[in-house]
């Protein structure tokens, strides 16, 4: 079975998009966002197409597509779109697949659901996107607590921006995860920069084991 990977984040904003990016280039992987909200601006499938310069075939079809730049249940309210998380499963692929959830963990698709209920059904494996800065360390552990509690899979932390060890270290040992490794912030953010970053800072074999 090839590798299924979800790639969720503490907060939005923190650089997921990019890391999905950089992990689908890697994996020779495809790239599913099941819910995309906001469209006048590049979608994350777009920004995912453009940085790792993936072919347009392995970007495939958002399951729900909303116009208004807000959680996913009031944009698909404003929009009178009507999203059904049951009916929310990740494509068949004979490639790698790459699910990239939108913002963190108790984003509500719905107003009695949210994405961390979903990942709950799919039992795949999950990386959790953290940044560096301050409150990391608080932010992170919630989140792992909130996939234990679901008994989500998770895969690892991947940590991005500049280096903070101590952070690093304490989320690592009180969290009991692994750190996958850290994505340093890119200026400018280009293609082979985030190529080499990504593989100066991972261990790809790693991921390529994944569901293998």
């Amino acid at each position: 079975m090839t590798a299924r990977i979800v790639i969720t984040s503490t907060d939005t904003g923190i650089g997921k998009t990019v890391f999905s990016a950089a992990l689908t280039d890697a994996l020779g992987a495809c790239y599913w966002k099941p819910i995309q909200s906001g469209l006048e601006e590049e979608t994350d499938s777009e920004t995912v197409g453009r940085l790792g310069r993936i072919p347009p075939q392995r970007i495939l079809r958002e399951a729900w597509r909303l116009k208004t730049p807000a959680s996913p249940h009031l944009s698909a309210e404003i929009d009178k779109v009507t999203i059904v998380p049951q009916t929310l499963s990740p494509p068949e692929t004979t490639l790698p697949l790459i699910i990239e959830g939108a913002g963190g963990l108790l984003v509500p698709l719905t107003r009695r659901e949210v994405f961390a209920d979903v990942f709950a059904r799919w039992q795949l494996p999950v990386i959790l996107c953290a940044r560096t800065g301050l409150g990391t360390i608080n932010h992170t552990l919630l989140s792992l607590e909130a996939m234990r509690q679901r008994q989500i899979p998770i895969l690892g932390v991947a940590f991005i921006g500049d280096a903070h060890p101590d952070s690093e270290q304490i989320i690592v040992e009180m969290g009991g995860v692994r750190s996958l490794g850290r994505l340093p912030r890119l200026d400018p953010l280009t293609l082979d920069a985030l190529r080499q970053s990504f593989r100066t800072h991972f261990d790809i074999s790693f991921f390529q084991k994944v569901n293998a």
